[in-house]
C-alpha cells in the first residue's frame, strides 16, 4: 500500500529544501567558555547557547513503530543563581495498567569549566547517578544532576526517547525563564498521520522551512511521504513571569501537536482522534463517570425533597440545595472532570470537585430546575483550545443553574462562597456549557463578580500622640469572601483579632465586632475600637501626619519596560477610604493634602483624593478603583503609570501646626 501525503497545519510554512542539522556533542569553544554576560539581556543568570530537538515517526528496533524524540541543549551558566539549571528532570509516560513506560535511551551530559590555569576541563555525567522515579502507575521521572557546577561554567546534556503514544507528539517550548541564543526543532511525520500543529505566543519564528521526503516510511509492506518540517526562533527572551496572570503557557512561545487522525499501515483501517463537539458531547453523555452519573436522580430524590420543603421559588430551592452541599461535603482538593461514584462520594462527605459538582448538578436538576455542568480548564492549567474539542485541556467542572433570565455558576467545593461566586482559580476565559438533552457550548467566565471594600476610620488625635477611635470595614462581593476565609483560619474570632494586634505593634484593639461572618450573601463588617501610639514626642510645634499610615501601597506589581501578555485581575476591584481626623485644640493644617483625579483610558481605572477641612479637623478619602478584569498588553503602561502615581501620592504628608 502506497500513501501520499496529507498534513494539516494551522501555521503557514515555506516550502523550501530544509536544512536542519545538530550541532555536535562534546564541544565548547573558547568565545563561550569566556562569556561573563550575554549581551542582549545582561540581568540573566544564564542563556541557552544552543538547542536542538527532533520528532519523527519510525520504526524501532523491535520492529514497531514508535515516535522517536531527540533533545540536545548546551547552558552557559553565569552564577549560583543558575545552579538549578544542572538539575534535569525527564517525565515519561504509561498510557496502561502495566508498565508500558516510553523509554529513555543515551542519556549523555558534560560539564566544562576554566581551571585555575585557564584550561578548559570537564567532567562527565556518570550512568549512575542517572535513576528513575516512578510518581504513580501513568509517570515515571528520570532525573540526574551534572557534575561540577561551578559559576561560568558550561553544560550540555543529549538524551532521546522512545515511546508508543503517537499522541503524546513532543511540543516544543521556544521560551523559558532564561533567554536563549538559538532553539530549533524538527519534525519528520510520515502521511499515515495527521496532525494539527499549533503555536503559541507572541515571538515570531525566525525559520519555518518544510519539504516533502519521498518514501521515507516503510513497514510490513506500506510506505509513505514524510513531511518534513523545521521551525527554528533565534535571541529568544527571557519569558519573566509577572503578578496579576494566567499560566504562562498560554503566552510563552511553544508549538503544539494535536494528532487528528491516523491509518494504519498494517490493514488500512481509519482511526479519528480529535473529534468535532458533537462527538464530544455523544462520549460525555454515555460516560459511566460523568453523563451516568447525571442521569442518577433518583439516588437523591427523597434528599432533595426534604431540603426544598417548604421553598416555593426556584432561586430558595436552589440556595438551599447550595447551602446544603457546601455543609455536606469536604473537598479532597482533586480535580478533574469525571466522577467515579457520587453515592460513594455522598456517602463519605468527600470528593473531588466533579464529585461534588455533578452530584450537585444532579441535585438541582431532581428539584425540577434547568441545571446543566460548565466544564472549564482553571487558571494554573492554561486556556482552553476553542479551535477544535482537546477534552484533555478541561481540568474542572461546576455548576450552572438557570432561573428565570438570570443564570448562575456555583462551586460548592468551599463553604466560604456565596451564591453565584466562583473561586478565583475558575475564572479563566471560557468555560463549555454541557446538557444531557442539547448541544454543548462555549461560555464567557468574564463574570459579573467584583471586589469591594470600604474603610471608614473617626480618629482624634491626643496632645500625648495616641490617636483614639472607630475602625470600620465593610467587604463586599469576592473581597468578603476572602475576609472570612481569612477569619476562619483562627479558631475564634477573638483569635483573629489578637493577631491583628500582633500585625500592628502600634495599635491596641479596646473593642471589636465581626458582622454577617455566616452570612455569605452580606457584607462582611468589622468595627474596631482602637488606640494607636501613632508619635512618641507630645507637644511639639509640628507634627507631621501621612492620612495613608493604616493602608497604603508602596510596591508597584507592575515593573516590566513591556509585558506582551495581558494583566489578569479576574475581577473588578472598588477600593473606598474614609478619614475623619480631630485635631487637639490649638493646632491647625499647615499643608493640606493635593487632591487628585488620576484616570486610565477609556474608564480603564481611577484613583480619586478628596479634602474637606471641618472645625478643628478634616476629612480625606480616596477611591481605587480598576473596571476591568483584564487588560491588554497595549493597556499596560497606563496601569503601570496610574500604580507609579498612586505610589507617589500616598508617600505625601500633612503638617499639623501649633498655634
Amino acid at each position: 500500500m502506497r500513501k501520499t501525503l496529507l498534513f494539516l497545519l494551522l501555521i503557514t510554512a515555506l516550502f523550501s529544501r530544509v536544512g536542519a542539522q545538530d550541532f555536535k556533542y562534546g564541544a565548547v569553544t573558547r568565545e563561550q567558555m569566556d562569556m561573563k554576560s550575554y549581551a542582549k539581556d545582561t540581568s540573566a543568570h544564564a542563556v541557552v547557547l544552543q538547542e536542538f530537538g527532533k520528532s519523527r515517526i519510525d520504526v524501532g528496533g523491535d520492529d514497531n513503530i514508535k515516535l522517536q524524540y531527540l533533545y540536545h541543549v548546551k547552558i552557559k551558566i553565569f552564577d549560583s543563581k543558575a545552579f538549578d539549571k544542572g538539575t534535569v528532570e525527564i517525565p515519561v509516560y504509561n498510557n496502561s495498567d502495566a508498565d508500558s513506560f516510553e523509554d529513555v535511551q543515551d542519556i549523555k551530559g558534560v560539564t566544562y569549566y576554566l581551571d585555575d590555569n585557564g584550561t578548559t576541563q570537564k567532567v562527565e555525567l556518570e550512568n549512575k547517578k542517572i535513576y528513575p522515579v516512578k510518581e504513580n502507575k501513568h509517570w515515571a521521572i528520570y532525573k540526574f544532576a551534572l557534575p561540577g557546577i561551578r559559576n561560568g561554567c558550561v553544560i550540555e546534556y543529549t538524551y532521546k526517547i522512545e515511546s508508543p503514544y503517537f499522541e503524546n507528539f513532543h511540543a516544543w517550548h521556544f521560551q523559558a525563564d532564561i533567554p536563549k541564543i538559538y532553539s530549533e526543532y524538527e519534525v519528520h511525520i510520515p502521511a499515515f498521520w495527521t496532525y494539527n500543529a499549533s503555536i503559541k505566543g507572541f515571538l515570531k519564528l525566525t525559520k519555518n522551512t518544510s519539504d516533502v521526503e519521498t518514501s521515507c516510511f516503510s513497514t510490513h509492506g506500506a510506505s509513505c511521504d514524510c513531511s518534513h518540517i523545521v521551525y527554528g526562533m533565534g535571541d529568544i527572551p527571557a519569558f519573566v513571569e509577572e503578578d496579576y496572570m494566567t499560566s504562562s503557557k498560554n503566552f510563552s512561545s511553544t508549538i503544539n501537536f494535536e494528532l487528528v487522525e491516523y491509518t494504519s499501515p498494517y490493514d488500512g483501517s481509519k482511526h479519528k482522534i480529535t473529534k468535532e463537539w458533537r462527538d464530544i458531547d455523544y462520549q460525555l453523555k454515555n460516560e459511566i463517570y460523568f453523563g451516568n452519573q447525571l442521569k442518577r436522580k433518583g439516588l437523591l430524590k427523597d434528599r432533595v425533597a426534604s431540603i426544598i420543603a417548604g421553598k416555593t421559588d426556584d432561586i430558595s430551592k436552589a440556595r438551599a440545595i447550595y447551602t446544603y452541599w457546601q455543609k455536606w461535603f469536604k473537598w479532597n482538593e482533586s480535580r478533574g472532570i469525571y466522577s467515579e461514584n457520587i453515592s460513594k462520594a455522598f456517602d463519605t462527605h468527600s470528593g473531588s470537585d466533579a464529585d461534588i459538582n455533578l452530584s450537585l448538578v444532579t441535585a438541582l436538576s431532581t428539584a425540577g430546575l434547568n441545571a446543566e455542568t460548565v466544564l472549564l480548564s482553571t487558571r494554573d492549567n492554561g486556556m482552553l483550545n476553542t479551535l477544535y474539542p482537546v477534552l484533555g485541556d478541561f481540568n474542572y467542572v461546576v455548576a450552572k443553574v438557570n432561573i428565570g433570565d438570570q443564570s448562575y455558576l456555583l462551586d460548592a467545593t468551599d463553604p466560604m462562597l456565596p451564591f453565584g461566586v466562583l473561586p478565583f482559580r475558575c475564572l479563566n476565559d471560557k468555560g463549555r456549557v454541557f446538557s444531557l438533552d442539547k448541544p454543548s457550548y462555549f461560555m464567557d467566565l468574564n463574570l459579573p463578580q467584583k471586589e469591594k471594600s470600604t474603610y471608614t476610620y473617626d480618629f482624634t488625635l491626643h496632645e500625648d500622640g495616641k490617636l483614639t477611635g472607630k475602625m470600620v470595614n465593610y467587604s463586599v462581593g469576592y473581597e468578603a469572601y476572602k475576609k472570612r476565609v481569612a477569619i476562619r483560619k483562627f479558631n475564634s474570632t477573638d483569635e483573629y483579632v489578637e493577631n491583628l494586634n500582633e500585625k500592628f505593634p502600634k495599635m491596641k484593639i479596646l473593642k471589636s465586632e465581626i458582622l454577617n461572618l455566616d452570612s455569605l450573601d452580606l457584607p462582611l463588617g468589622e468595627i474596631y475600637e482602637v488606640e494607636i501610639d501613632l508619635y512618641n514626642k507630645t507637644g511639639a510645634n509640628k507634627i507631621t501626619f501621612n492620612p495613608f499610615f493604616m493602608k497604603r501601597i508602596i510596591t508597584n506589581p507592575f515593573k516590566l519596560a513591556e509585558r506582551s501578555y495581558p494583566v489578569d485581575w479576574g475581577m473588578p476591584s472598588d477600593d473606598r477610604f474614609i478619614l475623619t481626623i480631630h485635631l487637639p485644640a490649638g493646632y491647625t493644617i499647615e499643608t493640606p493634602p493635593q487632591a487628585l483625579s488620576l484616570s486610565m483610558p477609556d474608564n480603564g481605572g481611577k484613583f480619586l483624593t478628596y479634602y474637606e477641612p471641618e472645625d478643628n479637623g478634616f476629612k480625606f478619602s480616596n477611591v481605587i478603583q480598576f473596571n476591568k478584569s483584564i487588560y491588554s498588553s497595549e493597556e499596560y503602561p497606563y496601569l503601570k503609570e496610574l500604580y507609579n502615581k498612586i505610589i507617589q501620592s500616598e508617600k505625601s504628608e500633612m503638617i499639623f501646626k501649633k498655634k
